[in-house]
């Protein structure tokens, strides 16, 4: 035993983190990667985090005069961005009804979607979801709202089109 707490204690006295230090002392990064590349990584999340919660913030409520941003719908905590690859990005909503009951979570996660897939000027994948233990339904609702044939088919719906585009609509 105490030959492997030594041998453990020698490779971590080796191996500073991240990965090491170079011969000048620069911390060496894995993929080539300098601290500073690394470190901007999660700044440029963010950007995108907030550039997505721009674009939801101002969508209309279907029931109220307000926006999902006065109503606390949409935060921008609950906006989440991961990179997948290069050029693809996995947008997370999590958005909170204003009841537990709310009969129109799934059209404002509709808007949501909606939205994001005309106005996202980065390529991306798109799941929604109600934050959970806040619907009484919240599992069969975010089936509905992530599912693509069933999208596709709500907005082949005039009627519920309709509500969708003023509910998108930008304010003037």
């Amino acid at each position: 035993m105490e030959w492997v707490l030594g041998l453990l204690s020698w490779t971590l006295s080796r191996a500073r983190w991240p990965l090491g230090l170079s011969e000048q002392g620069a911390a060496r990064w894995p993929f080539g990667l300098s601290e500073q590349g690394a470190a901007r990584r999660p700044r440029i999340m963010e950007e995108k985090a907030l550039e997505v919660y721009d674009l939801i913030r101002t969508i209309r409520d279907p029931e109220k005069p307000n926006t999902l941003e006065e109503l606390e719908v949409v935060t921008e905590s609950c906006v989440k961005v991961q990179k997948i690859n290069e050029e693809d990005y996995l947008v997370i909503i999590r958005f909170t009804p204003t009841v537990p009951h709310c009969s129109l979570a799934t059209l404002i996660g509709l808007c949501l979607r909606v939205k994001l897939q005309r106005c996202l000027p980065f390529k991306h994948k798109l799941e929604i979801y109600i934050s959970e233990g806040t619907h009484s339904t919240e599992e069969d609702i975010n089936k509905q709202i992530n599912d693509k044939e069933r999208v596709a088919a709500a907005m082949e719906n005039p009627n519920l089109r309709e509500i969708v585009e003023q509910c998108v609509l930008e304010p003037d």
